[in-house]
């Protein structure tokens, strides 16, 4: 029988091999077809709805905890007798499909933004030899980093999917809360130029010529959700880095453009004269390349801080190797071998030159096999959503593109082939950060390694394909830019303009080398880099909403803060109902533009009080009452033991 909680020893205090899991029976196994079928549509919910979050906002949530809310559900509707174990692959399939688009939208639109297009067959291809590649290398420290470091690397979200799918047990009060913000997201994405374009949802300000500023805050349920789990600290940060971007650098240079003379013409535009451009016009076409050398300074100080891990992960690898106890590896070695063989293969399709299929080869193998083992480790540390896959991404292709230069490979196609071995690089460093926190878990609650792989490894397919798939699909928008284009792409617009621009010798190299020293005195004041280039390089009206998001949880905080159990059960609801506004917006959302794409839905052009500024503050204030009502409604439960007064 499964024990009601979780020992003290899940989270350390004895050896990893003398752990005694929530579920201690010899068959722990908890698939079935039923389960398999469940676990590939919530596959395919994440997996659509990270891409869609991502591209849209560059910020990606680990799908552990809803997938483990929602999967608990699930089982005990259509398979009760699988219990928590059936709930444990739900969790790690949910995780599988978003762990693919928390990577692949990093790279996979940057072929699409160079003028290139997405081959389906190439990319399904690339991303499942990216997904056996991570699982195998992943299956070599697995040891190390589960079994003998148990107690001494956290695994903090391994250690909130456990503790979920205990809870959920129990009761359905997350899976109810994740309900409700999955029918607000809905709702007013519905209502918005997302879907049916009846309100308008932009909040925009401009300032003078003479103090060129803008400020804007897009009314969308997804960021707003996404602000309230990464909380205060994180979003000011990422806040902190807009305000820079556009109430100082951005006025500053277009006060300075407006004396330029007439001869004077945008570096990449020709037809543009420098004093004519907008705000928008100095964002876009100077300050945006600030952020991108913010954003390379901190990925290579992200990756020259890694070194001290890489070496001691390859040295506890081959100690994991020796010391496995007799633990059979036998199929992660084969996935690490197929992984490695297909890469190669497929290569030949896409690069169709020998020279670049193998230098190209040999940089993904090495460059991944790094960084998906220090992908695993940070995942232990901060947990995969504050993992810094693309820091690590930008560090490789940055390797990769100046090798290319060298070797002259400067074209457009050659930068396609380039980015398609990135796209394996991104995928198979966010999949092992991904699947070895999944593995945690199942680890923690008892579940079988070898069928939790099997598992992941469909999901991971399963994710590839929606992934690639819907890079396909959107990919007219994915083209459209300007002030507030449908698809922001900020790391996917970073490694498109740092591929071309390092190729090319084209870059305005003065604000990328402002960017990177900026980056370097952030660092010296001890502040987190890739956060707030992440904050300087994405639209103030993503920024925003996203720091509204946190500050509706501090609200929470402080209404409850008398009695820290309630704030803490309130702030636990006020997750998972965000984790529902996430799913709602970005699924009714994408289901808008798909509708759009084919026009069953004509786009409306707003008029009069519809497309007010006041319109979309109405939306506003509906939107924060909805979310916080239900959050405030949450109630401590009278069984609990204490209830800190202060």
């Amino acid at each position: 029988m499964a024990k009601k909680q979780l020992s003290k020893s899940a989270y350390g205090g004895v050896p990893g091999d003398k752990y005694v899991p929530f579920v201690s029976e010899k068959d722990n196994k908890g698939g079935s077809p039923v389960i398999m079928i469940m676990g590939a549509i919530l596959a395919i919910i994440f997996a659509a709805s990270t891409a869609y979050s991502g591209m849209k906002a560059g910020l990606t949530v680990s799908a552990g905890i809803p997938g483990a809310i929602l999967g608990s559900g699930m089982v005990g509707l259509f398979a009760r007798k699988k219990g928590i174990l059936g709930v444990n692959l739900l969790q790690g399939m949910s995780s599988g499909g978003e762990a693919i688009a928390s990577g692949m939208i990093y790279v996979l639109p940057a072929i699409v933004l160079i003028g290139s297009k997405v081959n389906l067959i190439t990319g399904f291809f690339v991303g499942v030899t990216a997904v056996l590649f991570a699982l195998g290398v992943s299956s070599l420290v697995y040891n190390y980093l589960i079994v003998q470091e148990h107690g001494k690397l956290l695994y903090p979200e391994s250690m909130a999917i456990s503790e979920a799918m205990v809870a959920s047990e129990t009761g359905g009060e997350s899976l109810k809360m994740m309900g409700i913000g999955f029918g607000i997201g809905g709702i007013i994405t519905f209502m918005t130029t997302q879907f049916m374009g009846w309100v308008n949802s932009m909040i925009s300000f401009k300032g003078s010529k003479s103090y060129r500023w803008q400020m804007s805050t897009e009314v969308n349920p997804m960021l707003l959700g996404i602000g309230f789990v990464i909380g205060l600290d994180v979003s000011m940060t990422i806040m902190a880095g807009s305000i820079l971007a556009n109430f100082a650098v951005t006025p500053l240079i277009g006060y300075f453009t407006s004396m330029a003379g007439s001869s004077a013409h945008v570096w990449n535009d020709s037809a543009l004269l420098v004093n004519q451009m907008d705000v928008s016009g100095v964002s876009g076409n100077y300050v945006k390349y600030i952020g991108a050398g913010m954003m390379l300074g901190g990925g290579i100080i992200g990756a020259i801080k890694l070194i001290p891990a890489i070496t001691a992960s390859i040295k506890s690898t081959l100690d994991a190797r020796k010391n496995a106890n007799g633990d059979s590896n036998a199929n992660g070695m084969i996935a690490l071998l197929v992984g490695i063989i297909g890469i190669f293969v497929v290569s030949i399709f896409f690069a169709k030159n020998i020279m670049i299929m193998i230098v190209g080869g040999i940089l993904a193998v090495i460059l991944s096999f790094l960084f998906v083992i220090v992908s695993a480790r940070m995942a232990g540390t901060i947990g995969a959503s504050n993992n810094p896959v693309s820091g690590m991404t930008i560090a490789s292709l940055v390797i990769m593109t100046l090798i290319f230069a060298v070797a002259g490979w400067t074209s457009t196609s050659h930068i396609s082939i380039l980015l398609t071995f990135g796209v394996f690089i991104v995928t198979a460093i966010s999949v092992g950060s991904g699947y070895m926190q999944t593995q945690k878990a199942s680890f923690i609650i008892g579940g079988n390694k070898g069928e939790m792989a099997k598992y992941y490894a469909v999901a991971g397919t399963i994710g590839t394909i929606v992934v690639v798939g819907m890079t396909v699909v959107l990919t007219p928008q994915l083209r459209i830019t300007g002030a507030n284009p449908p698809f922001a792409l900020p790391q996917a617009n970073l490694i498109a303009a740092l591929t071309q621009g390092i190729m090319s010798n084209k870059l305005p190299w003065v604000m990328v080398i402002a960017g990177l020293v900026i980056s370097v005195v952030l660092l010296m004041w001890g502040l987190p880099v890739m956060t707030i280039a992440l904050g300087f390089y994405l639209p103030i009206s993503t920024t925003s909403i996203i720091f509204i998001g946190a500050l509706v949880r501090l609200i929470v905080e402080q209404v409850s803060k008398h009695n820290k159990a309630l704030s803490d059960k309130r702030v636990q609801g006020g997750v998972s109902l965000s984790s529902g506004l996430i799913a709602g917006s970005s699924i009714i959302g994408l289901i808008g533009i798909f509708l759009h794409i084919f026009n069953v839905i004509k786009t409306r052009t707003l008029t009069g009080f519809a497309a007010s500024n006041e319109m979309a503050w109405i939306v506003m204030a509906i939107m924060i009452i909805a979310v916080i009502i239900p959050i405030l409604r949450v109630k401590e439960d009278p069984k609990d033991e204490t209830s800190e007064e202060k």
